[in-house]
């Protein structure tokens, strides 16, 4: 032991390690000091507000974990979640003199680095576990299985089934078990329809053309391959020839069963587009909806009144509630015996548990189910009902069972808008003006009409920012659509279905039936009108993912802290804001097999024009070029575009950006071409797309995005003015749902290099022949 200079320590201590001093230092003096002062007082007067950070924590590590493409990197982001643990262990240890100074900064860091480290390994352990391979390669074979799940959809005239199958193995008689889906034609199905016993269950045998579940088309595009890994998915496709039913389903009496009766009688009393949104609120099938009616929601945001969520679990769990409080306070001597109002909660709860089972059990629900048992829980208990931590166990047991959910847009809308519901009606100003006071009822109504409208307007701009990134569109009316369509839900549409099939059981449900259709008509009506309004929907191409945590630290932070600390929350989100509004429409936006190309060009009255380099029949493909470029007008095909110039093998365009003429070759055929002239036009050309390999001989300017770098990549997303190409494959990495097609070469097609052709040799000068010629400036449009 050494000696004790500056006096530090007392009678017979040791001299204190380095890391000691500077811990002794930084509380008393300095820039550090101060900053750790003032987080630990600021800690200390938080109280219970910290809780709910340990969900959002959570949630950061599992969005990580998605984030960051290799494995090394996951176990090196666990490892830093344990070192930050260790650290503040180390540097304040308990029964130190900097226990009581640093008590709550310690156990933020302790708890945060170790719930930030288990999100990671349990989001890795999910994909480890329900995780299925998808095939290497479409197939066309015979498949015979388990019925697992069957989804009817009248709407689009086919089944749904999802199978257990074994699929053949390549040198193998018997593949390894697999879980596909399989869409079913209902014309395929003869005059007779659906076969009795095609339930869960059943033995089927079919022919079916299988995909492996689709990577992104476009980076920002949905990304189902994912999806389809987490729900255990290995193909999806469509039955080709007839079904054979080998062995029909023991017997018909499951949920599914139940949930697929409910929905039919539904429709049976509801005719038309009502009936199958009655079918939704019903049982959850939302497969009889029509597309126009779906978009007509979506545009007008009320879509979410079709996906059973916390609305409608919410209204059965309060009207089951309410009712069994007033019919058993009419019992004076059970009154009198049992506290009514655990009893109305159980009766709630159990209401709220068969409605989840009935329509699904899906994620969302189940998630709203918890949420609404928690809210009955704190009204049995005297508690606050409404509350942030609430919320926060509701998201963790669900980011625990699902962690995959955080990144989906279901999870983060839902959460978004609870959290914004709470954090605006426990706000001082809310407060004071929802205050009771001698009014007249007229009066009173009208302040609850305000802040439902008030309400609906801090949903969609909580909601906004995922919507954008998700979907690549939003409804600006939303507010305004909700005030009315909410209620009408609620309080009309919900308890006439209840009252109508409570009624049919003594054969009055007629009257119930006819309201039902009308508010219905009533609902869609709104949904059409207002989606229908100039500038009703609002298009935004990809928004960065820095933008997006930007809007969500800022949120966070404005919901989940009280008083004037909160107001930081919204430097955040106006950064986040700008951020967006600079966000560049891209200029070239190639799909993964090379065959789609759009094109966004200025049109005659000066706003974005896509351009589309094949006229797709699929609204998949022209939807996801419109969604990621921005752009709301119809693409119009590339070879009718002044200033393009087309044969049958390849397009020709010359785009102005970044103060440059860029000139595009665009592969649109597999017409073979003489390679000589096929050089000399690559050469003349600053970019080069093409679905097929294409020679090494083949060296344009800048890129050469042919079969071969495209199988690498994925989809393109192209800025030339900056010079930036961001990629489908860039944040995919080794997670299991990202696989690259091995190249099988072709004698008579020569590979390309796989890395952008960046400031390379030009080659020889063009030479004409094969429809090649590059189009010259003065033929591009401005």
């Amino acid at each position: 032991m050494g000696e004790d200079p500056d006096g530090l320590n007392g009678p017979g201590e040791p001299t204190p390690r380095p890391w000691q001093t500077m811990r002794r230092l930084s509380s008393t003096r300095g820039l550090g000091g101060w900053l750790l002062d003032g987080a630990e007082r600021f800690l200390g007067e938080a109280g219970f507000d910290r809780a709910p950070w340990l969900a959002v924590v959570f949630a950061l590590g599992i969005i990580t974990w998605f984030v960051l493409p290799e494995a090394w990197q996951w176990i090196a982001a666990m490892a830093g979640g344990a070192v930050l643990a260790l650290g503040a262990l180390v540097v304040w240890p308990t029964g130190s003199s900097a226990d009581e100074a640093r008590a709550n900064l310690r156990l933020a860091l302790v708890v945060c680095g170790l719930v930030f480290a288990g999100g990671i390994a349990t989001v890795w352990a999910r994909s480890a576990i329900v995780g299925a391979p998808p095939i290497p390669a479409p197939v066309v074979t015979l498949l015979e299985g388990h019925v697992l799940a069957r989804e009817d959809q009248p709407a689009d005239e086919r089944l749904r089934l999802t199978l257990a199958v074994r699929l053949p193995a390549e040198g193998a008689e018997d593949g390894a078990a697999r879980k596909v889906r399989v869409n079913v034609p209902l014309a395929a199905l003869g005059e007779g329809g659906v076969p009795a016993g095609l339930t869960e269950g059943a033995v089927v045998r079919l022919r079916a053309r299988l995909m492996p579940p689709a990577s992104p088309m476009l980076p920002g595009s949905y990304d189902f391959a994912r999806a389809a890994w987490f729900k255990s998915l290995a193909a999806t496709g469509t039955m080709v020839g007839r079904l054979t039913l080998v062995r029909p389903a023991s017997e018909d009496s499951g949920i599914s069963s139940v949930q697929r009766w409910l929905s039919t009688y539904v429709r049976a009393r509801v005719e038309g587009s009502p009936g199958a949104i009655a079918a939704a609120f019903a049982s959850g099938d939302r497969g009889g909806i029509a597309e126009a009616d779906e978009v007509a929601m979506r545009d007008s945001g009320l879509t979410h009144l079709l996906s059973i969520s916390g609305l409608h679990v919410s209204a059965v769990i309060a009207a089951a509630y309410f009712a069994a409080l007033r019919l058993l306070a009419l019992w004076p001597a059970l009154a009198l015996r049992v506290r009514l109002p655990v009893v109305a909660a159980g009766v709630g709860a159990l209401a709220g548990i068969g409605y989840t089972l009935l329509t699904g059990a899906e994620v969302p629900t189940v998630r709203s189910c918890i949420a609404a048992l928690l809210v009955l829980g704190a009204l049995a208990l005297g508690r606050e009902a409404l509350s942030l931590r609430m919320v926060a166990v509701a998201a963790g047991f669900v980011l625990l069972l699902w962690p995959e959910s955080a990144i989906g847009p279901s999870f983060q809308m839902s959460f978004a808008a609870v959290l914004a519901i709470i954090a605006l009606s426990n706000s001082a100003p809310v407060r004071a003006f929802l205050a009771a006071r001698e009014e007249g009822w007229f009066v009173r109504l009208g302040r609850q009409g305000v802040m439902l409208f008030v309400t609906g307007v801090v949903i969609e701009l909580a909601l906004m920012p995922i919507v954008l990134f998700h979907f690549h569109r939003a409804g600006l009316y939303g507010a305004v659509a909700n005030v009315v369509a909410i209620p009408l839900v609620t309080f009309v549409s919900m308890p006439l279905i209840a009252l109508g099939l409570l009624f049919d059981l003594i054969g009055l449900g007629g009257p119930a039936w006819w309201l039902v259709e009308r508010s219905l008509a009533l609902l869609l009506a709104i949904a059409h009108a207002t989606a229908g309004q100039a500038g009703a929907v609002t298009l935004m191409p990809q928004i960065s993912g820095f933008a997006v945590g930007l809007f969500a630290a800022g949120g966070l932070w404005l919901g989940l802290w009280s008083g004037t600390v909160r107001l930081a929350g919204l430097v955040p989100v106006m950064l986040a804001s700008v951020l967006v509004a600079l966000t560049p429409i891209p200029d070239l936006l190639v799909a993964g097999d090379g065959q789609q190309v759009g094109i966004t060009v200025p049109g005659p009255d000066g706003s974005p024009r896509l351009l589309s380099l094949r006229d797709s029949r699929s609204s998949y493909t022209r939807d996801n070029l419109m969604e990621i470029a921005g752009v709301a007008a119809e693409p119009a095909p590339l070879a009718d575009w002044d200033g393009a110039r087309c044969s049958s093998a390849f397009c020709t365009l010359i785009l102005n950006r970044g103060g440059r003429d860029w000139v595009l070759l665009l592969g649109r055929g597999r017409e073979q071409v003489e390679e000589r002239a096929l050089a000399a036009a690559c050469a003349e050309a600053d970019v080069v797309v093409s679905e097929r390999f294409l020679p090494r001989s083949c060296r344009p300017r800048w890129l050469k995005a042919d079969r071969r770098y495209l199988r690498q990549s994925g989809g393109l997303s192209i800025d030339l003015a900056s010079q930036t190409i961001t990629t489908v494959a860039a944040g995919q990495g080794s997670h299991g749902w990202w696989r690259i097609e091995e190249d099988r070469p072709r004698r008579s097609e020569p590979h390309a290099a796989m890395s952008p052709n960046i400031g390379g040799p030009n080659g020889p000068p063009a030479q004409p022949g094969g429809g090649l010629e590059p189009a010259r400036p003065s033929q591009a449009n401005p």
